[in-house]
């Protein structure tokens, strides 16, 4: 028994610096799926950059570094000894953007998580307004999520129209669209039959600047016109 104990005790001594060797050690890194995020970013925020023994790497741990990124969603990670590591992200999609008030806009992914701070965004995001600040990267913009889940929701031949999504009150929300409507959306339920009522009040109400179109009781919809400022007095 002793011999067998010391035996197993020397081959656990030895093995000890073969495991910690270059030849047991992360040197082969494959990264995949990311688009926004570099892969160096990943390298570093994964710990990999260093090419740690193998031994050492927990690929839950390795995965939860990389998903503090602010662009991934999910990660997953592969042991493919002797040498090998597999990473594999999902990336988030912009659904939105907001203002960051310095003539930048921050993107936001349908959790109102910030993807990044940009100097100019496309036609085609949704804009939020009457909302946050954004912080930085990674974190979440708060008081956002009525209006983030509207812009979610939008079929693609009725987002052109949206010029902006903002939240009013009682968490309802409204709509700006082009053409000086506005739409008051109430609460962000029952989405697919408000985006009904709207589109067909669009096509065949022949709607001027100035209507407001209110579905919040989508059985119910009701079209009316804003009252045209007063003049100035003496005029």
């Amino acid at each position: 028994m002793l011999v067998v104990l010391g035996a197993l005790v020397l081959l656990a001594a030895a093995a000890w610096p073969l495991t910690h060797s270059r030849f047991f050690s992360a040197t082969v890194v494959r990264v995949s799926g990311n688009h926004h995020t570099s892969t160096a970013a990943i390298l570093d925020a994964s710990g990999l950059a260093t090419h740690p023994p193998m031994i050492d790497v927990d690929a839950g741990s390795v995965a939860r570094n990389i998903e503090v990124l602010p662009w991934v969603a999910r990660a997953r990670v592969e042991l493919d000894w002797p040498d090998g590591v597999s990473v594999r992200v999902t990336e988030r999609r912009v659904v939105a953007v907001v203002a960051d008030g310095s003539n930048r806009w921050a993107e936001l992914d349908p959790t109102g998580r910030v993807l990044a701070i940009v100097p100019t965004v496309a036609a085609t995001f949704v804009h939020l307004i009457s909302v946050g600040p954004p912080g930085r990267p990674g974190t979440t913009l708060r008081g956002a999520a009525p209006s983030l889940a509207v812009a979610t929701a939008l079929p693609v031949a009725f987002k052109a129209m949206v010029i902006a999504v903002a939240p009013s009150p009682g968490g309802g929300v409204d709509l700006a669209l082009q053409g000086g409507i506005g739409v008051v959306f109430g609460t962000a339920t029952q989405l697919s039959a408000k985006f009904e009522d709207v589109a067909s009040l669009l096509a065949g109400a022949g709607l001027a600047s100035g209507s407001v179109i209110d579905v919040s009781v989508p059985d119910s919809p009701v079209v009316s016109t804003q009252p045209a400022a007063s003049p100035p007095p003496g005029s």
